[in-house]
């Protein structure tokens, strides 16, 4: 899995694909639960939601949770300047090796 965002989004549906035939039970259960806490509005919007799981992917420097997170916030509302905004936060509160993922958030935001 490489860091290119254009190569992700290329290659996602085939490795979901994969995942549902090689591991349904672990493809439905995550699905449930995200399904549940992503898309249903609460007390915070979906908008607001994606942007914290955006923060939170740069902190744990997972790329793909990066690229699905940048391309969630932007169909849930965000700005691109909202969503460069939520990785400063993001970079902020991790320092040194948050910053080294801004440039992956950028190319997720050319990607969409």
């Amino acid at each position: 899995m490489g860091n290119s965002a254009k190569e992700f989004y290329e290659n996602i549906r085939g490795d979901q694909q994969k995942m549902k035939k090689e591991a349904p039970g672990i493809v439905r259960a995550f699905g449930s639960m995200y399904q549940q806490i992503m898309k249903e509005e609460g007390e915070l919007s979906l908008k607001e939601k994606e942007l914290i799981a955006l923060g939170i992917s740069i902190a744990l420097r997972c790329v793909p949770c990066i690229n699905l997170h940048v391309k969630g916030c932007l169909d849930a509302g965000a700005s691109r300047a909202e969503v460069i905004e939520a990785a400063g936060v993001a970079v902020t509160m991790q320092g040194g090796p948050g910053y080294t993922y801004l440039p992956l958030v950028l190319e997720a935001l050319k990607g969409e």
